[in-house]
């Protein structure tokens, strides 16, 4: 484009020298030119996105396709746009079934699959370049085929690369969450695109399945022979000079794409590409203290690298230890990403100085570590991209060797600030990152976790190797009959101890002293001498050497969250038949014990439907371990922001909204003491298999006041910033009514979609709940809430919705509702929705298929809405759905649960930042 400005010019000043003076034409020519010159070095630069040659979307299995909620139209697998090619002569075709995907799943491309016995290709024509594939999974049960959990293995080829071999779906993303595995491929001139689908050999009637199918056309210098790269890339870990090539036969897998110290990027906010891009914050082992600097205002210019590189939001948001000066104090920011051993790794660092104290050289150079091996020793953004507001990147290959049996090795990522006396700030910077896999050879597979089947051999006991067949069911009959009078008399045993144990303590059935539980940790008995310090009915006490077999010795490939208190691990006990969830202290610490302790005493005594069920505990060889019912969809917040999960309907929400209110209400009147929860957040709300919520993480509760005289428990403040009671705050004295603030937070962020705090926003808008009660006061409830439920909320039931959470989020204590008032409000507003959405059904019904007159209309709140609410209020109180919520009251009722409820409730605990892996 600079080039055709020159000739534009040379041919004015050629006019020009025919003519003996400047004419107007001439002058304002000029005058533009200068103009156009000009605004891209001082202005905001463009970003240009890219344009594809190639965007092709394939919803498997359907005829006609339809439209994903991003907006993009996709095309039917059976609409012959596209080649679908099966085995000669085989009579198992593939067959096209619908997936009966829930409403949380997006219906294109997941409401259908292609699912086959047998091998099939999708034979697709593309131009010659780079490609990038995505593989739309849904693991759920079809129609015809066998579980997908024993059954869905399968390999997938992209002509000669073998991408997944052996893949199951269900173990990469259990709980039957979708999956997006993303790859890039080379395609040759005049070849065609060919995805193989094939059954694994190993396992009788396995299978093969696909929702979706993606090809995106991508820049032929963006990842292979990147700008700046084109003679190679630094290989670490090797001989110094070493150069890594990414060649045009060197398939690549995506492992992470992160916007550091930002948030979630969509793939139509992408540029032009549909690239998603995580958060940062579930990856960040290391940050004391991580600041998360912003400068929307910024004029980034695209001088080094390609405006497309990456969005422009990722170079506005950054991660840095604060532009330090103390040189006395050392640390670090530390990122790990697990990826699979045995492979290379090209790490994408991106990078923006847009601090307006770091401008010039040596202003900020830090050193940057990649799986232990040096990258840069000072690096320096400023000296890399040309100037403040330049974006830039790096790349590196990293080298992930085998390291014993481990399936998984973390690529950590460091960055270390150089010393004050080399740097005027003692700091470091980072805006981004990519993670990509690359091929050995034609090899991309990675293997799957561990299968059940895998843990339930660790748990059984071991078989002797002597064969003696004609014995066997002698002795097999004699052993049961022995085991069944072994195992009847100790019932019999247990049952006369417990009714002798229980005439012995009266009605003492209140919360565990904490002096037995102290007793317990400080005690370094075996573990069966801790059974008389639990109630042996209500919390069970397990072995080290039972927790080691349920978790395969703590193997990394079981980790399924981590955080401050220390890994969790998905485990399997009772010989593999039950799937927990495994909290494990990090050994030798000595910080959580109390919170592990209260956590014991809090939950061994409570049981109810929407708070999450304790198994048991390990107090054994210097271990405090923590054993849940596992939750298969994890926290609530991993399903309304930062996440690749798809927006939840705004009903769906509502029921969640109740379910956890019920919970707080149990603990608040229901339990034989009112119990604090005093840390009430979205990761402390966990959703099972059948979407039901539960309260999680007693660490921090307290028991309430405990008779009428007092009104408050003094106590140390405690509890997660964005959420905590201001009164609570200025005031130390803890009460219910902090619990239903912190939940009236929790109601902003389900509507909003959007942290409690963002430090990034302007200064109105950092704290959610008082910038909503703003926007609630001035009638600008649009600019706040989740734009995907525009149009979907019912004008009366966002009204009564608003309405709780302003009642919430009172200042005062004692004007804010009790939560027998808030679960009041939340089954109204449930109501409302309802009835709403069964009068439009009906409404259209009737009409044959015309739509009625009024639909919903969104957030508009009419001055009458008050008619609507008194003309069917009776209704509303008199709907069976107020009855499917009652609360038991005594002790004996606290104790109690459904069988039913036992046996599918699900629960991960609540410091698990993300329970995807990825």
């Amino acid at each position: 484009m600079h080039l055709s400005l020159v000739i534009c010019f040379s041919l004015a000043m050629e006019n020009w020298s025919k003519t003996s003076f400047f004419s107007l034409q001439n002058l304002l020519f000029l005058f533009f030119f200068i103009q156009y010159l000009v605004v891209p070095v001082t202005g905001d630069a463009p970003v240009t996105p890219y344009d594809p040659v190639e965007t092709i979307t394939i919803d498997c299995g359907s005829s006609e396709g339809g439209t994903s909620l991003d907006q993009r139209p996709w095309f039917g697998d059976g609409s012959g746009k596209f080649s679908l090619i099966e085995q000669p002569n085989n009579k198992n075709k593939s067959l096209a079934i619908p997936s009966q995907s829930p409403s949380s799943v997006d219906t294109v491309p997941y409401t259908t699959a292609r699912v086959s016995y047998s091998e099939f290709t999708y034979s697709i024509p593309l131009t010659t370049g780079p490609k990038f594939i995505r593989f739309y999974f849904y693991p759920t049960s079809y129609s015809g085929f066998g579980d997908p959990s024993n059954k869905a293995f399968f390999s997938v080829k992209a002509g000669q690369f073998t991408l997944l071999r052996n893949f199951s779906a269900v173990l990469h993303a259990p709980g039957e969450h979708p999956l997006v595995k993303e790859y890039c491929v080379h395609v040759d001139e005049g070849r065609r695109l060919n995805l193989t689908f094939i059954p694994s050999p190993d396992i009788a009637a396995s299978y093969a399945f696909i929702n979706g199918i993606e090809v995106v056309s991508m820049p032929p210098n963006l990842y292979y022979g990147a700008v700046g790269y084109e003679d190679g890339v630094p290989f670490l870990g090797q001989d110094q000079g070493s150069l890594y090539h990414v060649e045009n036969y060197t398939a690549v897998e995506l492992m992470y794409r992160i916007n550091v110290g930002g948030s979630f990027i969509s793939p139509n906010d992408d540029t032009g590409m549909f690239r998603t891009w995580l958060n940062d914050e579930v990856y960040l082992t290391i940050a004391k203290p991580s600041a998360l600097p912003v400068n929307t205002s910024v004029n980034l210019t695209f001088s080094s690298i390609p405006s497309f590189s990456a969005p422009r939001k990722v170079y506005l948001t950054a991660r840095s230890m604060g532009t330090n000066k103390n040189e006395n104090e050392i640390y670090n920011l530390t990122w790990e990403f697990p990826v699979d051993s045995g492979f290379n790794y090209l790490a994408r660092l991106h990078f923006c100085e847009f601090q307006r104290e770091v401008t010039k050289l040596s202003d900020r150079d830090f050193k940057i570590f990649l799986a232990n091996l040096t990258a840069e020793t000072q690096a320096d953004v400023i000296a890399w991209s040309g100037g403040n507001g330049v974006p830039i990147y790096r790349d590196y290959v990293v080298p992930i060797g085998r390291k014993g049996n481990q399936k998984q090795q973390n690529l950590s990522i460091v960055l270390y600030p150089s010393p004050a006396w080399r740097t005027l700030y003692s700091d470091a910077i980072l805006n981004g990152v990519e993670i990509f896999k690359l091929s050995n050879g034609f090899d991309l597979a990675g293997p799957n976790p561990d299968p059940i089947r895998i843990i339930q051999l660790t748990n059984s006991p071991p078989t002797s190797t002597k064969s003696n067949d004609d014995k066997k069911p002698v002795f097999d009959i004699v052993g049961g009959v022995i085991s069944g009078f072994v195992v009847l008399s100790l019932l019999c045993f247990f049952f006369f101890r417990r009714k002798m144990r229980l005439k012995d303590a009266g009605s003492n059935k209140g919360i565990l002293q904490s002096s037995q539980v102290s007793s317990t940790m400080k005690s370094s008995k075996p573990p069966e001498s801790c059974g008389s310090s639990l109630p042996s009915d209500l919390c069970r006490c397990f072995s080290l050497a039972e927790i080691k077999g349920a978790t395969n010795n703590f193997d990394d490939v079981f980790i399924v969250g981590f955080g401050g208190f220390g890994n969790v691990y998905k485990g399997f006990i009772d010989g593999g038949s039950t799937q927990v969830a495994i909290k494990r202290l990090n050994p030798g610490s000595q910080q959580g014990a109390h919170e592990f302790r209260t956590e014991i005493e809090m939950l061994s005594q409570l049981r109810h439907v929407h708070l999450v069920s304790l198994i048991g505990y390990c107090n054994d060889g210097g271990e405090m371990i923590l054993v849940y019912d596992y939750m298969s969809r994890g926290t609530l917040r991993n399903h309304l922001y930062n996440s690749d999960n798809p927006p939840l309907p705004w009903k769906q929400r509502l029921e969640i909204c109740l379910g956890a209110a019920i919970g707080l209400q149990y603990l608040h009147s229901g339990a034989k003491h009112p119990i604090i929860h005093r840390d009430v957040k979205t990761t402390n709300i966990l959703l099972d298999e059948k979407w039901v919520a539960k309260v999680s993480d007693f660490g921090l509760s307290r028991i309430g006041p405990t008779n009428m005289s007092q009104t408050h428990v003094s106590t140390v403040v405690k509890g997660s910033l964005g959420y905590l009671d201001p009164e609570y705050s200025r005031r130390g004295q803890l009460t219910e009514k902090s619990d239903v603030y912190s939940f009236g937070v929790v109601l902003c962020e389900i509507l909003c979609a959007r942290p409690p705090l963002i430090r990034s926003a302007e200064k109105a808008q950092i704290s959610l709940a008082p910038w909503f009660q703003q926007c609630r006061q001035n009638g600008t409830l649009d600019k706040i809430i989740d734009p995907f439920l525009k149009g979907k909320i019912v004008p009366e039931c966002l009204k009564k919705f608003t309405e709780v959470v302003m009642n919430c989020l009172d200042d005062e204590g004692t004007e804010r509702p009790s939560m027998d008032a808030v679960v009041w409000g939340l089954q109204f507003a449930l109501q409302l929705q309802e009835l709403a959405e069964e009068e439009e059904g009906h409404m259209a019904n009737a009409g044959a298929g015309i739509v009625a007159e009024t639909p919903f209309t969104g957030y508009e709140m009419e001055d009458d809405s008050e008619e609507v609410f008194s003309s069917i209020g009776d209704h509303v109180m008199n709907s069976k759905s107020i009855s499917t919520f009652n609360l038991t009251t005594s002790d004996e009722q606290s104790f109690m649960t459904e069988d039913s409820d036992k046996n599918t409730t699900k629960a991960v605990f609540s410091e698990i930042r993300d329970p995807q892996g990825r």
